[in-house]
């Protein structure tokens, strides 16, 4: 197959867009290089640091107009071998930082600081709490920062908050001191520090005393910013820009798990997924919330059967209603299995007598739902996981969660669904789309719950006080595609964040019922559908908040960008 896609990259622009025109040899294509793995292709380590060292650069360029301003703070550095914590404390003589003081953990105190000469520029991190409000830099022991990429990062940067935490991207060093595994971070997102800890170093804090006093620092920045997450605290700004380069490997071990738990062990339920390396949060249902399980289906006997067998056989928690929508069906077994399901105690069939329209089906059913939470689910999706309603309706409860979204696999296992990114082909994609199940993704990110912007209709659960609130799916503009997507932006800009919830898996046969959008009545659709999504969330297309910059939108596997 990689000879046949490269035969095909050598095609001239004419032959291939002939060649587009024809739909069955299109789809033939697309779906022989989904089977191949290909999607999932990853550049080869080697290409990879070429991509990322090339990022530097450009990155050097942007930031050259911008002036350096000589700089008076504090130096924060986590560790507990007082000779790394020397070595870093060398690294730091630069003429554009006057370092006021350094801050090391207690253990290493006495050993680091210059007891002959009482060297008071050297203190414990007992003395974090009488801090001034000079700026504070929070590194780790091994580390090196770039001084200067730091301080024209952050004059590139127009503060809007008197007192915030900033956090820059970084990378590792290998044997030869060449840059390797880019740390390109997502902004600021509260449900991915609670379970994997993505922020743990190269932290700018404008007044350090201030936040220090509300939360107390131990020698774990991952935990640090855990409370501020569980506080809801927004005044956090990420800088694309990497500025910092580490020695150590600080892989996150069980025991750093363990105390990640601990930070939300008041608020939800933590166990260490150690194969991955992140924490399960289940956040508690105070109540027994109704769920309302909207499926709307046209004919698809076995697909419906799956779905609402799985359901009603692998989930564990039991207060919910299904409400089946049947859009035009007229296969006589299909009728007559929707007769035999509406005498099911916990399941309702409606009618819907009109064209295909994803979300007036899906707004007419709610309409019908007694639910104080609903949840779309498509025809199409098997259930996996047995506490999915449990993880999924937890996470909806909360105050500050709009939309929660699934972990969805093809029949093969692979990823089709961990979240939605904007900005791929222009539009909106599905982060790792084709990776393996079992993968972590990257930095994590298939394995632990997050904030996306925005995630998948295919199974999404919200409150419904919100879904009255923003208005339902939009059935005039978006009757097949991009209605989620633009759903979960609005719910987005009422104030609440939305989610991926990492351990509640399930299949999901995609879109087998409707088909492919290949005749071109279904493209000249999608492509009215993908214009008013352009139009109206340019600024999301522009900066997805839950991706990086640095990386890749032209494939769904977060390489870095090529140019």
């Amino acid at each position: 197959m990689l000879t046949v896609k490269a035969a095909v990259g050598l095609l001239p622009p004419g032959v291939k867009n002939s060649l587009k025109k024809n739909a069955r040899l299109t789809e033939f294509y697309s779906r022989s290089l989904q089977r191949s793995g290909l999607f999932f292709g990853f550049p080869s380590p080697k290409k990879l640091q070429a991509l990322y060292k090339k990022r530097l650069s450009q990155q050097q360029n942007e930031l050259a107009e911008y002036e350096i301003t000589k700089t008076n703070c504090h130096v924060v550095i986590a560790g507990t071998d007082p000779s790394k914590v020397t070595q870093t404390i060398a690294t730091l003589d630069n003429d554009f930082l006057l370092v006021s003081s350094f801050f090391v953990e207690d253990s290493v105190y006495s050993l680091v600081s210059d007891a002959a000469t009482s060297d008071d520029s050297i203190k414990p991190f007992s003395a974090l709490t009488d801090i001034d409000d000079a700026p504070g830099l929070f590194i780790r022991q091994g580390e090196r920062i770039d001084i200067r990429r730091l301080l024209q990062a952050l004059n590139n940067y127009d503060h809007s908050q008197e007192a915030e935490v900033v956090y820059f991207d970084w990378h590792y060093l290998d044997e030869k001191g060449q840059p390797v595994e880019a740390q390109l971070l997502p902004d600021w997102n509260p449900d991915l520090q609670l379970s994997s800890g993505y922020i743990k170093t190269a932290i700018w804090m404008q007044k350090p005393g201030y936040w220090l006093k509300k939360y107390p620092l131990n020698n774990d920045y991952a935990c640090w910013f855990a409370q501020l997450a569980l506080a809801n605290e927004d005044a956090i700004t990420h800088i694309p820009f990497s500025v910092l380069a580490s020695t150590g490997s600080y892989k996150r071990d069980s025991g750093d798990l363990e105390s990640l738990a601990l930070v939300a062990a008041d608020k939800a339920a933590g166990t260490v997924d150690k194969n991955n390396a992140v924490v399960n949060l289940m956040w508690p249902l105070h109540t027994s919330p109704l769920v309302s399980l909207v499926i709307p289906t046209y004919n698809g006997l076995e697909l419906v059967q799956a779905c609402i067998d799985s359901i009603l056989e692998k989930t564990t928690y039991q207060n919910y209603e299904i409400i089946l929508v049947d859009n035009n069906s007229d296969d006589p077994e299909c009728l007559k299995y929707f007769e035999q399901l509406n005498r099911h105690p916990k399941i309702t069939v409606l009618k819907f007598p009109f064209p295909f329209n994803y979300s007036a089906i899906n707004n007419f059913a709610v309409k019908h739902a007694k639910g104080e939470i609903i949840g779309l689910i498509n025809n199409d999706i098997e259930i996996i996981t047995p506490e999915w309603l449990e993880y999924m309706a937890g996470h909806a409860m909360r105050a500050d969660i709009g939309c929660v979204g699934a972990k969805l696999l093809y029949a093969d296992g692979r990823i089709q669904h961990a979240g939605v990114v904007l900005g791929y082909g222009g539009g909106a994609g599905h982060a790792h789309k084709y990776f393996p199940r079992n993968h972590p993704g990257y930095l994590k990110r298939i394995a632990a719950t997050q904030n996306y912007s925005a995630v998948t209709a295919a199974c999404l659960l919200i409150k419904k006080k919100l879904w009255d609130q923003v208005g339902g799916l939009d059935e005039v503009n978006l009757k097949v595609a991009f209605n989620d997507v633009d759903f979960c932006l609005r719910v987005r800009e009422t104030g609440v964040r939305n989610l991926y919830c990492a351990e509640a898996e399930m299949f999901h046969y995609e879109s087998i019922s409707r088909g492919l959008d290949i005749s071109p009545e279904k493209a000249q659709r999608f492509k009215q559908e993908l214009d008013f999504l352009q139009t109206n969330w340019a600024s999301y297309i522009e900066h997805d908040p839950a991706y990086n910059p640095n990386l890749t939108l032209r494939r769904e596997n977060f390489s870095i960008k090529e140019a």
